[in-house]
Formats: structure tokens, C-alpha cells, sequence
């Protein structure tokens, strides 16, 4: 069970349509294939969620040869120094990378022993894991006309309804003006009837505005805003002027507890150092009535690792985000999971249950290698700055 090499492929995972948030429009995704081969010969899939990282994982992997795909501990001390901060390295980038290369190992020793990798975790609590159905203003993309009035977008979602029973739809907000917004929310709330609805800024808003959308969108039943203001200080002032849940992709536990907000962390296993370091702050949250979710963007590699980590603890009893239905292209043999009724199956496979498509990854890197890395273009072209806050 021992490392014999592992190399690193860059991809881009293009979009149907570029969709609008508050960061601008964006076409595809750049994330970074781990793959680890054993001296038994099998071979252990990774990612890295945040761009091309292929130098950093590789350098870090050579110094990995040899090393027991078990001792998942030992090899992170190896690879990530024990201090939060360090003047002479940047700790977040070495523990993002470190994570691709921890997935891997945990998909390599599951397909040693013949196991999937919930039961490397304690087992299965759950089969099918809940997601939720995204929507947004969408530009046109190659063969797909995007969405661009909120008629169309309410329309999209009855389709998504119709086509995969879709339970609970999460919308982009902070993209255009606030009474187009309301509109929208108000066909798409039509149209979804009683079904959850959240709403996502990515923290586009100021406090001020903040305050104003969300008495704008009251009557239209708002059970999540995630990042309506991009701080937990702003975060704990909008407990005056909602009782929906609130949710940021930023991770700081410990001043989540301190102030009452955000109700739930949204992240991946990367910002959190791989799986073990996922599965262990999952438990912490739980220990302190913090929700837990993942978010959306990875390829089939690591979306796997979360439908896993999701089926194995308790505690990520939500239904986490998923970009899915909109990737144009995935590096797993059969493609991006397609969610039905809500919900999508935890691979049952030994490891992470994906088998990487050697064809998709290539033509995945050459589009890579063509286009640049995110942050890149629109719908052939750009991504665009972040918007001025409102």
C-alpha cells in the first residue's frame, strides 16, 4: 500500500451557459486531477477545487514516494506545517494541494481493500444525499439560449421540476437590480410552489441593501440567504430583520459560535485539508449546533469524495449545493451525476466509485491548455471582476 508517484492534471469543466453571480459571469471551472499510483499498481483519484495546482501537488507528492496510503496523519504533517500562519509560506495553499493528494489516498487504500470509501468512514447513514437545483441569469452558451428575464428563469425551474422532480431550488441574487431580483423570486416561487427556496448573494450586498432585499422578499417564504453580506459580523445583524437560516462559504467555526451566525458553514474538502480534516469539522460543528454543507464546482472526482463524507456523518443531514445539471463536460467515465428527485446516489464502488475517463481528461486539459485558467472568460470568453458591492 505504498506511493509509488503521483502526477497532477489541470482541466476546465465547461458550463452549458455562463452564469451570472456576484463575482460576474463565468464559463468554467479550472480544477486539478490528483492521480496516485500504489507499487500494487492501483491508482487513487484526487482533486484540488482551486485552480491548477499541478506543480505545487507534484512537488509535494515527490517527497510522498514510499510513504503508506494509510497513514493519511503522517503524511499531512509531512506536507502542511502545524501552524495556522506562517510568514515564510502560505499555509492555505499547501493544505488545499496536501488535500488532492489525501483524497487520493483514500481512494487508493478504498480500492485496495475492496470497500467504499464510507466504509472506511464507519459506514452508511444515509444512501441517497440531498441537493439542491441552482438558478441564475444565464448568458447563452455554445447549444443552450441561457436565461435572461425572470420568466425564463421561472420557467427553467418548472422544467427542472417537471423533467427530475427537483425538491429544493437555490437562486443568485446580486447580479442585477433588485426589483428585476424580486421578480424573479416571485415567478420562480410560482411556479416551485411549497418546495424550499434559497437565495445566494456571495455576499454582494451591504448591510444596508442587505436589509432592504430581504424585507423586499419576505413574502416569498426565503428559508436560506447564503452570504446576503460577506461578514459573520454583518451576518449577526440581520437576525433583526429575518428568521431564515444564514450561510457562508467562509470557515471560522469558533467565531460562528461567539456571534450566533452564520447558521451553517458551506465548503469543500479542500479548504478543510482533505477528507479526514473534513470529517472531523463536520463532528465539530455538530458539537456546537453549526450546520454543514458542501458547495458546488468540483469535478465527479471530488464530488464523489463529498456524496461519501455526506452518506457517512450525521450531521450533513441538508441538502448540500450542486452545479451538475449545468457542466457541459466531467473527466468521470458517464459523465456529471444527475440528480433525481432531489437526491443522488452514493457511488458504491470501491474508494470514491468513479472511474476517471482517460479521453475526458485529455480533452478536459487541452481545453485547459486553450483557454487559460479560471478566473477566464465568458461563454468562450471572460469572467468578469466582482461586481461594486450594493
Amino acid at each position: 500500500m505504498k506511493i509509488r508517484s503521483i502526477t497532477a492534471t489541470p482541466v476546465n469543466i465547461p458550463f452549458v451557459a455562463p452564469y451570472r453571480f456576484s463575482y460576474g459571469s463565468i464559463a468554467s471551472l479550472t480544477k486539478t486531477v490528483v492521480q496516485l499510483q500504489t507499487e500494487d499498481g492501483v491508482t487513487g483519484l484526487g482533486e484540488c477545487a482551486d485552480g491548477d495546482r499541478a506543480a505545487e501537488v507534484e512537488a509535494m507528492g515527490a517527497g510522498l514516494i514510499g510513504h503508506d496510503i494509510r497513514l493519511v496523519a503522517d503524511a499531512a504533517r509531512a506536507c502542511v506545517p502545524g501552524m495556522a500562519y506562517s510568514p515564510w509560506d502560505n499555509i492555505l495553499a499547501r493544505r488545499r494541494a496536501f488535500a488532492g493528494i489525501e483524497m487520493a489516498m483514500w481512494d487508493a487504500r478504498g480500492k485496495t481493500e475492496g470497500v467504499p470509501l464510507w466504509h472506511l468512514l464507519g459506514g452508511k447513514c444515509r444512501a441517497e444525499i440531498p441537493l439542491t437545483e441552482y438558478f441564475a441569469f444565464r448568458d447563452p452558451g455554445p447549444d443552450h439560449p441561457g436565461e435572461g428575464s425572470p420568466l425564463e428563469i421561472a420557467r427553467f425551474c418548472a422544467d427542472m421540476i417537471e423533467r427530475h422532480d427537483a425538491r429544493i431550488f437555490e437562486g443568485k441574487l446580486a447580479t442585477v437590480d433588485l426589483a428585476t431580483e424580486v421578480e424573479m423570486v416571485r415567478e420562480v416561487r410560482a411556479v416551485i410552489g411549497d418546495r424550499e427556496l434559497r437565495l445566494d448573494a456571495n455576499g454582494g450586498w451591504v448591510l444596508s441593501t442587505a436589509k432592504r432585499a430581504i424585507e423586499a422578499l419576505r413574502p416569498f417564504d426565503v428559508a436560506w440567504y447564503e452570504e446576503p453580506v460577506e461578514s459573520y459580523e454583518e451576518m449577526a445583524a440581520l437576525r433583526s430583520v429575518t428568521a431564515a437560516g444564514l450561510s457562508s462559504h467562509r470557515v471560522d467555526l469558533r467565531r460562528a459560535v461567539e456571534l450566533g451566525a452564520p447558521d451553517a458553514i458551506v465548503t469543500n474538502i479542500n479548504e478543510l485539508g482533505g477528507i479526514a480534516g473534513a470529517a472531523d469539522f463536520i463532528r465539530a460543528c455538530a458539537r456546537f449546533d453549526v450546520g454543514f454543507r458542501f458547495h458546488s464546482g468540483e469535478t465527479g472526482v471530488a464530488s464523489a469524495a463529498y456524496l461519501h463524507l455526506s452518506a457517512a456523518l450525521e450531521p450533513v443531514r441538508d441538502a448540500s449545493q450542486t452545479l451538475f445539471r449545468w457542466y457541459a463536460d466531467d473527466v468521470i467515465e458517464g459523465g456529471p451525476f444527475v440528480p433525481k428527485g432531489g437526491v443522488v446516489p452514493v457511488p458504491e464502488g470501491p474508494g470514491l466509485g468513479v472511474t476517471l475517463d482517460p479521453g475526458a481528461l485529455a480533452r478536459c486539459h487541452a481545453r485547459y491548455c486553450g483557454e487559460g485558467a479560471f478566473p477566464a472568460g465568458r461563454a468562450g470568453g471572460s469572467y468578469g471582476g466582482r461586481f461594486h458591492k450594493v
